[in-house]
């Protein structure tokens, strides 16, 4: 019977072939995990969560069919096995599946990203100590009448790949995180906001009372909002939610989006999206970050590499299938579950900062809004038509005003992207390390 998360999907592999199948591919993916909540200085939850599951995905000339199972002993493994070729030979023809050939699998898939902390895990007990630090930080702000909830977790997975064509790799991860929800204000005059933070290393946290403290001040920031005047203004969003900028242009040039024509920047490779002067970096090799992988999903190790470069778009972001269908290479992008096959996304990303600190964009705007959520979504991704709902700050003189909520902002994409301005308050732990970003050309509704 297999043991180790390897010898799983060696089985896997061995049993896709004796039930027919020409190539195959395999995923194992094993986690644990603790999470402690607090509410009103008490216990509220506990939970300990343990997984190990594996995909299998079998390839018949053209046609190709996923399956996933938690059983992982030898017998139901075979099964499994039998049941994908079933499946593969009633499953419709798609030229462009299929594996890599072995001469494009790369070497460096060991390399050590620093993505394992080898400190000994934080006991339930540490954990519980660190959500009611934040919670009694949140707390002790003026104003805060509420902790909705503060917690603390940790969480280790290990993630193994073979496929038939050599492709044998494994890694493991870990992550650590602590955040708060407070509520400011009482009866229908409350306001809530939040904080967290995650890293790889327990060591790299801030302290858990930083955090429950700006939690309670975003929280009292919030009280006693207006509706903002409407029209045409400047909108800058602030670091907590900028990076959705980023993402809707790194669904944009998504090889699965582009491949069925549905990306507004379908026709733009080669063109200027951004200001001149601003990357947009993709480096899936960052020592300790949240999005970094020593390999993609079928076997191509990581690189950092551009996707724009001084405002130009200089790249797809692929996997094999998507790249085939562009008549491109895969660009090592491929990510995968268990129960899918690969698709293409990004690790982590970053955008090239500014030298203005956000409070000098603040002053610069002179009149405008400051976004710090949002909610809702109307985006076309075709044209990208914009329209979200959003509360954050007004500001006036240069200097906030008074907070502001139930608001919509609307736009065009191409258009909004290509002036923005970047402030220099990127977070460097996070996968999207992308500053507070000054936009014009949006429209405010209240």
């Amino acid at each position: 019977m297999p043991q180790t998360d390897r010898e799983i999907a060696d089985h896997l592999l061995t049993a896709a072939r004796n039930a027919g199948a020409e190539a195959a591919d395999a995923i194992v993916l094993a986690s644990q995990g603790v999470h402690i909540g607090v509410s009103g200085r008490v216990l509220e939850e506990a939970e300990s969560s343990e997984s190990r599951e594996a995909g299998l995905r079998v390839l018949l000339g053209a046609r190709q069919a996923c399956v996933s199972t938690s059983d992982l002993s030898a017998g139901a493994l075979d099964v499994l096995a039998d049941r994908a070729v079933a499946i593969a030979k009633e499953a419709p023809e798609d030229p462009t599946v299929g594996l890599l050939d072995p001469a494009e699998l790369s070497a460096g898939i060991d390399a050590d990203l620093e993505l394992e902390d080898p400190a000994q895990p934080a006991a339930p007990e540490a954990l519980e100590a660190l959500a009611l630090e934040a919670e009694e930080a949140a707390l002790a702000v003026a104003g805060v009448s509420q902790v909705e909830q503060a917690h603390a977790g940790r969480e280790a997975m290990d993630v193994t790949l073979a496929a038939t064509n050599g492709l044998m790799g494994s890694y493991r991860r870990t992550s650590f995180s602590v955040g708060a929800s407070a509520i400011a204000g009482e009866g229908l005059a409350r306001e809530r906001d939040y904080a967290g933070e995650t890293r790889r290393f327990i060591a790299d946290m801030p302290s858990a009372a930083s955090i429950g403290t700006r939690s309670g001040e975003r929280a009292v920031a919030a009280l006693n909002p207006r509706k903002p005047p409407g029209g045409a203004v400047p909108v800058l969003y602030d670091e907590r939610c900028a990076s959705s900028l980023i993402g809707h242009i790194l669904s944009a040039v998504n090889g699965a989006q582009v491949a069925r024509g549905a990306s507004w920047l379908r026709d733009a490779m080669g063109s200027q999206v951004l200001p001149k002067g601003m990357d947009l970096i993709e480096d899936p090799l960052m020592p300790r970050g949240l999005g970094s992988r020593p390999f993609d999903a079928e076997g191509i190790g990581g690189a950092r590499r551009p996707i724009i470069e001084d405002g130009v778009l200089e790249r797809w972001v692929l996997d094999a299938a998507t790249g085939r269908k562009l008549g491109l290479a895969s660009t090592g992008n491929a990510r995968r579950g268990v129960t899918a096959p690969p698709s293409p996304g990004v690790s982590n990303v970053v955008l090239t900062q500014g030298p203005a600190s956000r409070d000098d964009l603040i002053a610069e705007m002179g009149r405008g809004l400051i976004v710090t959520s949002m909610i809702g979504l109307s985006i076309s991704a075709t044209t990208g038509d914009y329209s979200r709902g959003a509360s954050g700050f007004w500001v006036e003189g240069g200097e906030i005003a008074y907070p502001v909520n139930e608001l919509t902002i609307a736009g065009s994409l191409p258009n909004m992207v290509k002036s923005m301005i970047a402030a220099n308050d990127a977070d460097p732990y996070r996968s999207y390390q992308v500053p507070s970003l000054l936009v014009e050309g949006l429209t405010v509704g209240a």
